[in-house]
């Protein structure tokens, strides 16, 4: 059986390049299953000097308002705007434990997946109360993520509120391409370097967004993000081709592509079939995800979806 991916040594730099980018692949592949019982988790309701750690958990922190208790974020965490004017302790797989105990918080609202596990070893002997937030890249995983803060804020009844906004917002985006007559085929490229093409699999945030958008993965034979072979990337015939807008040195450039012996192949790089999208906007799974994946589904399938 033929390889779909093509093995490399160089995991250090694409967990680099991730760094680079404010997201990890730990971060966009669904972390290890844990329970989240409401029972389980810590009650923060008093809280008033916390640090929020992941893009999605800050964002969400806001869209409750309850920004106001916020002392701190981690540097992956740019929207609101407002957001950035707060003390960044570093970036979410490599927080500084100097950093949170300095601003001297009284709870640590994180996702999974985040660390290194040393840094939460400190602030956890520091006695600060921890909670953390399930990252699942479907509807349910936005609403569980959205309802787990709430609980742990004290503020149910806006989480369910806000549930109930997003939960509405997710409904009107599937609708739109509930009827559309043919699915799209998406490819989504972490990087291009070196001629080596990280893609998307099954279980990650890209793969998650292009569901939602009403597309179809072109890569679903593994999990998470690895390296393709020219002949995967061939089969997988993608009609387009999504990635992030600011991926810095190892951004693919259109030409870059052309060039590619198996890109240059496919129906997405002939037609010009390439979208780039903010990452935290189109992987985040926060509340605005709904709007990322109406985009993304307006440039699959254009005058076929209707506002």
């Amino acid at each position: 059986m033929t390889s779909l991916f093509a093995p490399t040594p160089r995991t250090r730099r694409f967990v680099m390049l991730a760094a680079t980018l404010g997201l990890t692949l730990a971060a966009l592949v669904a972390p290890s299953p844990h329970a989240h019982s409401k029972d389980l988790i810590a009650d923060l309701s008093s809280a008033s000097k916390i640090v929020s750690i992941g893009g999605s958990v800050t964002e969400i922190i806001y869209a409750l308002g309850e920004e106001k208790r916020l002392v701190a974020r981690d540097s992956t965490s740019t929207f609101p705007e407002a957001a950035t004017s707060l003390p960044d302790v570093g970036y979410m797989r490599a927080i500084s434990p100097e950093g949170v105990l300095g601003v001297g918080p009284d709870a640590i609202v994180t996702l999974e997946g985040s660390g290194p596990p040393e840094a939460l070893d400190v602030l956890k002997k520091a006695s600060i109360p921890f909670v953390f937030v399930p990252d699942r890249y479907d509807e349910a995983g936005l609403l569980a993520k959205i309802e787990t803060i709430g609980v742990a804020l004290g503020v149910k009844d806006k989480a369910q509120a806000l549930a109930r906004q997003v939960e509405a917002d997710v409904a009107k985006t599937l609708a739109l391409t509930a009827n559309v007559p043919a699915r799209k085929r998406v490819l989504f490229i972490l990087s291009l370097q070196g001629g080596k093409v990280l893609a998307s699999g099954s279980n990650s945030a890209a793969d998650g967004i292009i569901k939602m958008a009403g597309g179809v993965n072109a890569i679903d034979q593994f999990s998470g993000y690895k390296p393709l072979t020219d002949e995967a990337i061939i089969t997988a015939k993608p009609d387009l081709i999504l990635m992030m807008d600011r991926a810095g040195d190892h951004a693919a450039a259109n030409a870059d592509m052309a060039a590619h012996p198996a890109l240059s192949q496919t129906p997405a790089v002939k037609s010009g079939a390439v979208v780039r999208m903010d990452g935290a906007y189109l992987l985040g799974f926060g509340p605005r995800t709904a709007s990322a994946a109406r985009d993304l589904a307006k440039t699959l399938y254009g005058d076929a979806v209707v506002n």
